[in-house]
């Protein structure tokens, strides 16, 4: 254990003891959004981010070091263990190289090798490897020629005949050639050769077909350089059948590498192993450590992406909710119509309908009657318009319809990426039992401008759709890292215990599926929950659950006016001692005169003394202060505002060296796209960023982020457009 904590201290650059607490933490149950907000002291203030890669990496380096316990016992009960044995299992640091080490101890299946030593050729073998023999070779060959001792029975077999010389020293040469491919400190240097100076090259399976993998028809990059999205975007190809891709080697380093370890100078020997040794490399070491190789590539591609898959999903996830308006959603078509819902400021359903101001009804003035009339009616501030077919038409529509409209309404553009999953799911129909399926998309669109989160939680987190290949990737991997920061974005922002759906519930730390579906049907049978305690009288919520739970769930106009924020109940006393210090109490919260005085007076405290007087630690009694300074506040509202459009961009308004504000809708390896009101989102390449060297786009804007952009290239014919962030 102490090893496993030294090598995850120095990956994650953190103390020893910072690991080692947190280990204890998760092994005592706890979870990530838990340790990371309110066991801070323990940790070290460590991030829920590098909490997550802590667990990460503590649950691979467990399992390798269960691996390396197996691989020895099976080793030592074939009698076969030795210290060089145990060494190199020893210093192995992934479960690939501790494979490389079994290897040769693994229960074959039938091999040519495997044939050879049941001839009971192996002693030929190994006085071809001594290479010292100075009888000649076909001479001692002819002492392995079995006809004259097999049955008649055993004849027929030609697993057991040994009928030539040629066969004889065949035999021995293929069990020579496995042992050179089983060895690993040979595997090792190769497949440290083929990642040095190896490259990968791509070509067309057929080069008059059109496909969007064009660019790498004729097409070869070093293995140490390619990006992940490239070995994505290969791999795709490859499956799709549009490519062909090999790993080209330093074949003659490899094999001269081999025989300076093997050839002990000139002899009868040496051709033949030379020709074993290639052999060996071409029919059994290549194909494995092609596989190898791009199963590392490959997985180290999927871990990129799906680190930005989390990325893209977090800030969107927490893009800043529009509260206190009434939304109308439109969900674009052309054949069906356009679906619209209104929602008041609660995100209750107010009225739906279907309009028809696109191809091929084109009922432009109904559809503008109709949209007016319910702007009227309900008093509509914002129209959410999804982002799928038909939006750009159905935008045109929406900037003209709203000119004519009696009070000021303003329009955004929402992306409705699961929008058709949501609608069609068993949670869907539960919530909205008498309303079409085609409608309840209308109602998510205008319900993820309100309240992204809330909305975005009912949805599988592949769906959200904000990454790169993400159909391509580890499915599992893809759906642990999502769930992992759909809970930290669900914690970060706390949930009202009140009003919250059981899917968001389920988010919440210490909370599962059945918990929260007990929550809301205990509300609903006893009424609004007036305090956290009551949380123990939910079924299956006991003491640890809700010490799990507790400081993410609040109470709005409840008994005690802390169960707004933050603070946990473990440090309700704390809490109250540093008010009553300061000449307040926990009531005063709700006076808004009083709460600027309190905000003032925490200003100028020293937290040092304080957190020594109250004993408290510094990290929680800095949180407290920050939830007492803004009460229910929520976190979101520092995030980028939505873009409020009022008029719309055709492709053909477009000119370069414009200026335009617009919204990150995805972020990528190599950029980000950039919807700045026209058909499709502009992208910015990595390049155009900033004048200073970016290794990472996320590392200058996130999903969400409204920036401002410069047209540099617009191609009409492929309807794309190139933007700068060098404004």
């Amino acid at each position: 254990m102490d090893k496993i904590i030294k090598i995850i201290a120095e990956e994650l650059n953190i103390k020893v003891s910072q690991v080692e607490n947190t280990i204890k933490l998760i092994d005592e149950g706890n979870t990530i959004p838990f340790i990371a907000r309110y066991r801070k002291e323990v940790t070290g203030g460590l991030s829920d981010e590098v909490l997550r890669d802590l667990g990460e990496r503590l649950t691979y380096l467990r399992n390798l070091e269960q691996r390396k316990e197996e691989v020895i016992k099976s080793i030592d009960e074939q009698g076969k263990l030795t210290d060089e044995i145990l060494q190199a299992v020893a210093i192995s640091k992934t479960l690939a190289e501790v494979e490389d080490v079994y290897r040769p101890y693994k229960q074959k299946k039938k091999t040519r090798a495997t044939v050879a030593k049941a001839k009971g050729l192996e002693p030929l073998a190994e006085i071809i490897i001594d290479q010292t023999e100075q009888k000649d070779i076909s001479e001692i060959a002819k002492g392995y020629i079995n006809l004259d001792i097999l049955s008649e029975e055993d004849k027929k077999n030609k697993d057991k005949v040994v009928a030539t010389v040629d066969d004889a020293v065949q035999g021995a040469l293929d069990i020579i050639a496995e042992s050179i491919s089983d060895n690993a400190k040979y595997r090792k240097e190769i497949k440290r050769l083929c990642y040095r100076e190896g490259l990968i090259v791509t070509k067309a399976s057929n080069q008059e077909e059109k496909s969007n993998y064009e660019m790498y028809y004729e097409y070869q990059e070093a293995i140490r350089f390619i990006p992940s999205h490239r070995i994505l975007a290969i791999n795709r190809g490859e499956k799709e059948e549009f490519l062909k891709v090999k790993l080209e080697k330093p074949e003659d380093k490899i094999l001269a590498y081999i025989e300076r370890d093997i050839i002990k100078g000139e002899t009868q020997f040496t051709k033949m192993l030379k020709e074993t040794i290639a052999d060996s490399f071409k029919r059994l070491i290549e194909p494995s450590i092609d596989r190898e190789i791009r199963s590392d590539l490959t997985e180290k591609a999927e871990e990129k992406a799906i680190r930005v898959f989390g990325q893209n999903s977090k800030q969107l996830l927490l893009g800043a909710p529009i509260k206190g308006k009434t939304v109308m959603g439109f969900d674009p078509a052309y054949r069906t119509g356009c679906k619209i819902a209104v929602i008041d400021e609660t995100g209750k359903v107010l009225d739906y309908t279907t309009v028809y101001p696109t191809a091929p009804q084109n009922d432009v003035e109904n559809a503008k009657k109709e949209l007016l009339k319910l702007i009227e009616k309900y008093k509509v501030d914002m129209i959410a318009i999804g982002n799928g077919t038909a939006s750009r038409e159905s935008e045109m529509f929406v900037a003209n319809m709203i000119k004519d409209a009696s009070r000021s309404v303003h329009y955004v553009i929402v992306s409705e990426a699961g929008a058709s999953v949501y609608s069609a799911s068993k949670l869907a129909t539960e919530e909205y039992p008498d309303i079409n399926v085609s409608i309840r998309g209308a109602i998510s669109i205008a319900r993820r401008l309100q309240d992204p989160l809330a909305e975005l939680v009912k949805i599988d987190p592949k769906a959200i759709g904000v990454g790169q290949y993400q159909h391509d990737v580890n499915q599992k991997k893809l759906q642990e890292s999502l769930t992992g920061v759909v809970e930290d974005s669900v914690n970060k922002v706390g949930v009202d215990v009140n009003t919250a759906t059981p899917s968001l519930l389920s988010y919440v730390s210490g909370i599962n599926n059945t918990i929260a579906k007990n929550i809301v049907k205990y509300r609903d049978e006893n009424g609004k929950l007036k305090n956290r305690k009551q949380l123990l009288k939910v079924p299956k919520l006991g003491k640890v659950a809700f010490e799990q739970c507790a400081g993410f769930l609040r109470i709005l106009d409840g008994d005690n006016p802390l169960e707004v924020t933050a603070v946990h109940p473990e440090s309700y006393e704390i809490t109250e001692k540093l008010l009553k210090k300061l000449g307040f109490n926990k009531n005063d919260l709700k006076d808004k005169e009083k709460l600027g005085d309190l905000r003032n007076k925490l200003k100028s405290l020293n937290v040092i003394e304080v957190s020594k007087e109250l004993e408290a630690g510094e990290m929680t009694l800095t949180d407290i202060i920050s939830e007492l300074s803004k009460p229910g506040r929520d976190p979101r509202e520092d995030m980028p505002k939505p873009v409020l459009r009022s008029d719309v961009l055709k492709l053909e308004d477009l000119k370069e060296g414009m200026v335009l504000t617009g919204t990150v809708r995805n972020v990528i390896d190599f950029g980000a796209f950039v919807d700045i009101g026209v058909k499709h989102d502009g992208l910015v390449y990595i390049s155009e960023m900033s004048d200073k060297f970016i290794k990472n786009p996320s590392d200058i804007v996130s999903v969400g982020d409204v920036v401002k952009v410069k047209v540099i290239k617009i191609d009409m014919e492929r309807q794309k457009v190139g933007l700068s962030m060098k404004v």
